[in-house]
């Protein structure tokens, strides 16, 4: 079994100096911590899989498409592959967990 903890992760994601930490990356699935801190701009572009987006703390909103809408803790997003999206107008320190189905990058 692999198990993790969120503020370890964090922890290991603030070592690289990186906002997206990947900590699970297997053939059909992988997952990381991205953190965008308060006023942050999110420069993203789409990605080739499929995303749902888990968030953990903070407050902010999301664009997916044409979409606009508020999210905070508890908030679940899915992104389809190839489709525009990035978080705004954040208030607070924002941590998601990020899946990718099948694993980032395996389509590009």
């Amino acid at each position: 079994m692999d198990a993790w903890e969120l503020d370890a992760l964090d922890s290991d994601r603030a070592l690289d100096d990186r906002s997206f930490y990947e900590f699970l990356s297997v053939p059909d699935l992988s997952a990381g911590l991205y953190v965008l801190e308060e006023g942050a701009e999110d420069l993203q572009t789409p990605h080739t899989e499929d995303e749902l987006y888990v968030v953990m703390a903070g407050q902010a909103r999301i664009m997916v498409g044409d979409d606009d809408r508020a999210i905070r803790p508890g908030s679940l997003i899915f992104v389809e592959a190839g489709v525009i999206h990035r978080f705004h107008d954040i208030t607070e320190r924002l941590v998601l967990v990020v899946a990718f189905g099948p694993a980032e990058g395996s389509r590009g």
